[in-house]
């Protein structure tokens, strides 16, 4: 690449930067003051390109483009900053209280109500909107051409950044702002009105993403895929320039966007008599910076450690053994589980859906592992389910070892993994442990996405298929429920063991931990390590009962999917995960083949559970029969 190659790749990232920065920068507002991990601020970067597009189509082609175009423009970015304070005041308002986690539930929810309801406004289609007026050319660059309508987004940048620093040091709005973002419970003692300085807040981010995706407009079409792709590349942004920093989202969206337009630019390079294909490095390269700063600087560039809250709240009750009833009951259900392909042997389909839910079981339950007990949150615990998967099918389909071995290696190989990752993460905490769990994460993505030769590339893997004697659905289905029923019971002996309380110890209080002479970082580590390890024996069982594999099955979305099961059923109770894989996968096939709109409605549904069951399913009824314990021991 030459020199004018070189410095019009510098200028697209420039242009990157700033469409990165804004929908960054409104993030890291509302996480600084509220303290809630938005998942659906992509939501709000998409429904400002759909707003921009409606306007300039029907009001813009009427009034004239030249003279509407822009004004339009930042009335979509106002209405989508309305939206957002709309559902702060309906929504988030009755959970700032609920742990973060159960945040994320709600915002992830409301992504899937939000998606649906673009779908049903603007159909599926993708929409392109005109050139800008003014901007439509090109202008000469070291004799190449370059977009003008880029250059205007190189400028609006640093226009935006400056007119948020104004804002914030200069007004009385920006003082509170910066204040809370420092200790918002200070804030509310002094008597600052918290409710709207969080609505205005979250008003303001959601302002900025939707003016983020208005600007988008003249470059690229609307289309329902941009909230999740959005809200990851803002994710990294936030993390790499730090929690709560806005000179920091604007540093790390220009060295990201700058990194993946000179690996654009670079192209495929021959060095050392190997080809080296910098251009595949776009996909993973924003994880790959996240991952080499946390583990240099934890706090991000230009971040701060995290305030510790004043009031941690009610303290979690231990978790305790059960009784003969709850033994009882498991009996029972062990007993339904093994007569199952009997009572539904007329329903084939019936037997596929529990192979799958057992699945799904063990996968929550390995990640609920981590999450609760040992209070380690992670966004990439999928990588470790779809490498199971994926070493599982190349051992049979490459190495020719026996589908049965491949159930031992599988998860074997996949803790080995964990190891080397693990020791990295475990040496972060909150959300930027849950972050260098994703990058982490995407990293392997990107190597399944891309090794064509080895991992079939976006195709995955086919002909993954179990042993002869196995072939019958049935007995694949008695395998599974005797692996995975082997797993869950192995897990929740390691909780009740001196293992689990120790990890428990160390997530309620690691200083005294430390204190009583335990190694927090090592006990951390080997739960990592353990729960990565069941994670890879669920990927295994996945990819035997569906005869393929994937890189969606390391994909942020099963991740996701994950976190939803825990946190529907419960983390405070050991059987949380299992009914929230039970009830998450059930809901979700039921729903997809009864209305195309499966996920407002699913989305919908977890929202209603979130507000009405804050402990999840399983902790909810778990409140409930102690309460009426209680009542009859009071009674008698």
């Amino acid at each position: 690449m030459d020199f004018s190659g070189f410095a019009v790749q510098g200028l697209n990232g420039l242009a990157g930067a700033s469409s990165l920065f804004l929908v960054a920068a409104g993030l890291s507002l509302i996480f600084g003051v509220t303290r809630i991990v938005n998942f659906a601020h992509g939501s709000f970067f998409m429904l400002g390109i759909y707003l921009a597009y409606s306007l300039v189509e029907h009001v813009g082609r009427a009034v004239g483009l030249s003279v509407s175009f822009w004004w339009l423009l930042l009335l979509a970015a106002l209405i989508s900053g309305l939206l957002g304070g709309l559902v702060e005041m309906l929504l988030l308002r009755r959970i700032y209280k609920a742990p973060e986690l159960f945040q994320l539930l709600a915002t992830f929810a409301l992504v899937l109500v939000i998606k649906d309801a673009t779908l049903w406004i603007w159909g599926p289609e993708d929409l392109l909107g005109p050139r800008a007026p003014g901007f439509s050319g090109a202008v000469d660059i070291l004799g190449r051409r370059f977009p003008s309508y880029d250059l205007l987004l190189i400028a609006i940048g640093p226009l935006v950044l400056g007119l948020m620093w104004l804002l914030l040091t200069r007004t009385r709005f920006g003082t509170l702002v910066r204040a809370a973002t420092q200790d918002r419970e200070m804030v509310g003692a002094l008597g600052i009105h918290q409710r709207w300085l969080f609505t205005s807040v979250f008003a303001l981010g959601c302002a900025l993403a939707g003016l983020g995706g208005a600007l988008q407009l003249p470059r690229e079409p609307a289309n329902l895929g941009l909230d999740l792709l959005t809200i990851g590349d803002a994710f990294v942004v936030v993390v790499v320039g730090g929690m709560g920093s806005i000179p920091g989202a604007y540093v790390a969206a220009l060295l990201i966007a700058e990194i993946k337009a000179m690996c654009v630019g670079l192209g495929t390079v021959e060095m050392w008599g190997m080809s080296f294909a910098f251009s595949k490095l776009t996909l993973v390269a924003e994880f790959l910076v996240m991952a080499v700063v946390l583990m240099v600087r934890p706090w991000g560039l230009m971040g701060k450690p995290q305030t510790n809250p004043r009031h941690s709240g009610k303290a979690e009750a231990p978790l305790q053994l059960g009784g003969v009833g709850n033994q009882v009951v498991w009996i029972l259900c062990g007993l339904v589980l093994v007569a199952l392909p009997q009572i539904t042997a007329q329903s084939p389909y019936t037997t596929v859906l529990a192979i799958d839910l057992l699945t799904a079981a063990l996968f929550a339950s390995s990640l609920h592992f981590i999450m609760g007990p040992a209070g380690m949150h992670s966004f990439g615990h999928a990588a470790y389910f779809g490498l199971g998967a994926y070493v599982a099918a190349l051992l049979v389909l490459r190495a020719h070892v026996p589908m049965e071995l491949t159930l031992f290696f599988a998860p074997l190989l996949t803790a080995l993994a964990a190891v080397v990752f693990g020791w990295f993460c475990v040496r972060l905490s909150g959300v930027y442990l849950a972050m260098l769990t994703l990058a982490f994460g995407q990293i392997l993505w990107s190597i399944c996405f891309q090794w064509d030769s080895l991992t079939g590339g976006s195709n995955g893997l086919t002909g993954v298929w179990p042993s002869p004697w196995l072939a019958d659905k049935r007995m694949y289905y008695y395998l599974c429920l005797a692996l995975t029923g082997l797993g869950v019971y192995a897990l929740r002996r390691m909780l009740f063991a001196p293992f689990g309380y120790a990890l428990r110890a160390c997530r309620d209080s690691a200083l005294r931990a430390e204190a009583l002479g335990m190694n927090v970082k090592h006990l951390q580590w080997a739960g990592f390590v353990v729960a990565a390890m069941f994670a890879g024996l669920a990927g295994a069982l996945f990819a035997f009962s569906k005869g393929s594999i994937s890189p969606d099955s390391m994909g942020v979305t099963k991740s996701v999917d994950g976190l939803v099961m825990v946190l529907l059923g419960g983390v405070q109770t050991v059987v949380g995960p299992l009914i929230g894989a039970i009830s998450f996968t059930g809901l979700q096939d039921s729903i997809a083949r009864s209305t195309d709109y499966w996920r407002a409605v699913l989305g919908g549904t977890i929202l209603l559970l979130v507000m009405v069951f804050p402990q999840g399913l399983a902790g909810f009824a778990d409140e409930r029969f102690k309460a009426l314990r209680r009542t009859r021991e009071a009674a008698a």
